[in-house]
């Protein structure tokens, strides 16, 4: 089993502050007098030894894990110098943290431009999958807040894709002496990351667990089944649409997705990936028609569901190509020549989104 760890950082954090503060406090009142500062570095040093002499017992828990990732954010990162992406970075994270705290989440780390939360550790509630979906929408529905803000600083849109799970797993201290943390493990994480893989830009998509134990107070689309790395069985995922607990709240839809499509005959090559890693065969296609979401094409091969790929997208209006765009496969048809594929861009940079839209355009009106 992929051995996925999820850190407590926050929880064992507060602890350390607490008794810092302790040691401190208790010292200066023994005393009555100012502390030097040999003092205080040996009430730190206390606090510090006695943190990690204290273990958490394992224990089996449920919980509710949440795992965020904007779409296509390394390679847009590229494009900018390494302060703007870290500027772009955390301002995203500043909307997003305070939203999953006040949900009740335990904000778990940063992996680049993800974060994983969890509902349900240290302590349970019976209202924590409530709280974890909608934290999710919530999270979706601040995105278009932050995109115009980034459009007022000249700053790329953002767009996120959020996994949710329900499960078991097992919690408690995983380390050494030098260094441990309090961790969750367990095949229902690596589950969480499979599922967060294959959202689209804006998506939420939740296991079967979950819509089980939720169903009765949220809205989905229809289940989908993909096959995912480490189950030899489809797994069953379903599209959030919104939920009536705690309070009621719908997840935003994408313009992208209703947006004018125009015919085109446009060869396309492209690359099939699988998880980061980029297959170097090339292969070709021919776009039938397009839009600023996404596009329509035939292609001899047959692709999996849900798959993704990389293309070079050669716009002849614009006399340039772009080599950097990802998209996903959502539906695909069985014709003479071949398989008719609708896929949705996953990412496409800032540029090309601009030459596409103008490109659209001038064909919606010519």
């Amino acid at each position: 089993m992929e051995a996925v760890m999820v850190s407590i950082s926050t929880r064992i954090k507060d602890e350390l502050v607490t008794r810092i503060s302790g040691k401190l406090y208790n010292t200066f009142h023994s005393q009555n007098e100012r502390l030097t500062s040999t003092q205080i570095m040996s009430a730190v040093d206390a606090a510090v030894e006695s943190s990690f002499k204290t273990r958490f017992v394992a224990e089996n828990k449920q919980v509710n894990i949440l795992l965020s990732d904007l779409r296509g954010f390394t390679a847009m990162s590229e494009d900018f110098p390494a302060q703007k992406v870290m500027n772009i970075l955390n301002g995203y994270f500043e909307i997003m943290c305070p939203i999953i705290i006040k949900y009740g989440g335990t904000i778990d780390k940063f992996m680049g431009d993800s974060i994983m939360a969890i509902f349900g550790v240290p302590s349970s509630q019976s209202d924590d999958l409530e709280r974890t979906i909608a934290c999710a929408v919530e999270m979706q529905l601040a995105m278009s807040d932050l995109n115009q803000n980034n459009l007022l600083q000249g700053l790329p849109s953002l767009y996120m894709g959020i996994g949710i799970n329900t499960g078991m797993v097992v919690a408690g201290d995983i380390g050494s002496n030098e260094y441990s943390e309090y961790t969750v493990i367990g095949d229902e994480v690596n589950l969480t990351s499979r599922i967060e893989a294959q959202c689209l830009r804006g998506q939420i998509l939740i296991s079967d667990n979950t819509y089980k134990q939720a169903k009765e107070y949220i809205d989905v689309r229809s289940a989908v089944e993909v096959y995912v790395k480490g189950k030899q069985k489809p797994v069953i995922m379903y599209e959030l649409v919104g939920t009536s607990k705690p309070t009621s709240l719908i997840s935003p839809v994408l313009n992208a997705r209703k947006e004018q499509r125009v015919q085109v005959n446009m060869p396309i090559t492209f690359h099939c990936v699988s998880g980061k890693i980029i297959d170097p065969e090339s292969n070709c296609g021919t776009i039938t028609d397009i839009s600023c979401g996404g596009f329509q094409t035939i292609i001899p091969k047959e692709l999996d569901h849900y798959s993704e790929v990389k293309l070079a997208l050669s716009l002849s209006l614009m006399s340039q190509e772009s080599k950097d765009v990802y998209a996903k496969i959502l539906r695909k048809e069985k014709i003479d020549n071949g398989y008719r594929y609708s896929m949705e861009f996953t990412f496409i940079d800032s540029a090309s989104q601009a030459t596409l839209k103008q490109f659209v355009d001038s064909m919606v009106c010519a």
